[in-house]
C-alpha cells in the first residue's frame, strides 16, 4: 500500500468509495459529504483550496482503496478539518485508515494547531479509530461545520 495525493485521474474511484460507503450505511443524507458538490472532483478542489491537501491509498497496481484529507474549517483559530476519510469495503480492517492518517497528520502540523472531524457514532469502528489516535469527543460541532446531518465530533491538538 503507497499513500500518495490525489490526481485527477483518482477522481472517480474516491467519489465511488464515499458514495457507497455512506449508501451502505443509510447515511446518503442531506447534511452529509454524499452531496458535497465537489465529490467528484476531489483532486481539483483541494488544488485550489488554500491550505488543503488530499491523500489516497493506492495499491502496487496503482488503484485507489481509500483517501482522506486536510482543509481549513477555522483557519483564523488554527483548526483543519480532518476530511473525507473513506475506505473500499475490501480493504476495510486492514489498516487503511490507519496508514493514511499519518499523511494528513503531518500536512496539518505544518499549517495548524487543531484537527477537527465530524462522523456518526454509528461508525464505531471510525470512533474507535479516532479515539486511539488521540482524538477528544466534543459535545456539538465547531460554527463553522457544514455537515448538519453529523452526530458526533471530535478534535485533536497537534
Amino acid at each position: 500500500m503507497k499513500i500518495r495525493e490525489i490526481k485527477p485521474a483518482d477522481d472517480a474511484q474516491m467519489a465511488k468509495i464515499l458514495r457507497s460507503s455512506l449508501e451502505q450505511l443509510h447515511l446518503n443524507l442531506p447534511g452529509t459529504a454524499y452531496f458535497d458538490p465537489f465529490v467528484d472532483h476531489l483532486s481539483e478542489w483541494y488544488q485550489k483550496t488554500a491550505v488543503a491537501k488530499y491523500f489516497v491509498a493506492v495499491t502496487d497496481a496503482d488503484r485507489v482503496v481509500g483517501g482522506c484529507g486536510v482543509g481549513p474549517i477555522a483557519p483564523e483559530e488554527g483548526i483543519a478539518e480532518l476530511q473525507k476519510l473513506y475506505v473500499d469495503p475490501e480493504y476495510r480492517q486492514h489498516g487503511t485508515a490507519r496508514q493514511l492518517l499519518p499523511a494528513c497528520f503531518d500536512y496539518a502540523k505544518a499549517h495548524y494547531q487543531s484537527l477537527y472531524l465530524e462522523t456518526f457514532a454509528s461508525m464505531k469502528p471510525a470512533n474507535e479509530l479516532y479515539q486511539k489516535v488521540g482524538f477528544k469527543q466534543l459535545s456539538k460541532p465547531l460554527p463553522q461545520s457544514e455537515h448538519s446531518a453529523c452526530d458526533t465530533w471530535y478534535m485533536k491538538s497537534l
